[in-house]
């Protein structure tokens, strides 16, 4: 399937839900990540929830995470060479909107990507093969071919997987799992 039908199919369908359904479909999406294979690891990167675009609410996993003693990664994207730069989040770190409404770190402990361990990936859409549709900037693709490559790869969607295959490029990266409200794919 075309990424770019998908992410107005799916951006249209997130548009739809209400805020009580989002936060719902996220904290079951957090109570089905707890059944992973994932938590004896040390340092996870995870998104920080964008409201304006209806995404997950991370802030469930988060409490996941510091729970259990977790290093949690985030990100500042840099939009001139498409990177993303990852900071230890602490009790000290300040947020702030950037001018595309991404939560970022204004700065902080930077973390080499070669330390991340477990990735949880905002997505629009994805198939029964683990491919994804982003927002097609490539900030992730470029993220995870720096990391190491037994990297766990898990996205995060508030709808099932796509029966149709979705169309892939050379630097697509495919997930190792992507959680839903309702289920835990494996790939």
């Amino acid at each position: 399937m075309d990424k770019s039908v998908l992410r107005k199919t799916y951006k249209s369908l997130r548009n739809d839900l209400t805020e009580n359904q989002i936060e719902d479909l996220s904290l079951n999406i957090s109570n089905q990540l707890l059944k992973l294979p994932i938590w004896d690891f040390s340092f996870y990167h995870i998104f920080l929830t964008i409201e304006e675009q209806k995404e997950i609410n991370t802030d469930y996993i988060l409490n996941i995470l510091s729970g259990k003693d977790k290093h949690i990664l985030i990100s500042k994207s840099d939009f001139k060479t498409g990177e993303m730069i990852n900071y230890l989040l602490t009790d000290n770190t300040v947020i702030k909107k950037n001018s595309y409404n991404i939560p970022e770190p204004v700065d902080g402990i930077e973390i080499e990507n070669s330390k991340t361990e477990v990735v949880f990936i905002p997505l629009l859409a994805f198939d029964t093969q683990g491919n994804r549709v982003g927002y097609g900037k490539g900030f992730y693709d470029r993220f995870l071919a720096a990391c190491k490559p037994e990297t766990i790869k898990i996205g995060l969607s508030f709808f099932e997987a796509e029966n149709n295959l979705i169309e892939t490029f050379d630097t697509d990266i495919r997930l190792d799992y992507c959680v839903t409200p309702e289920k835990v794919y494996r790939f």
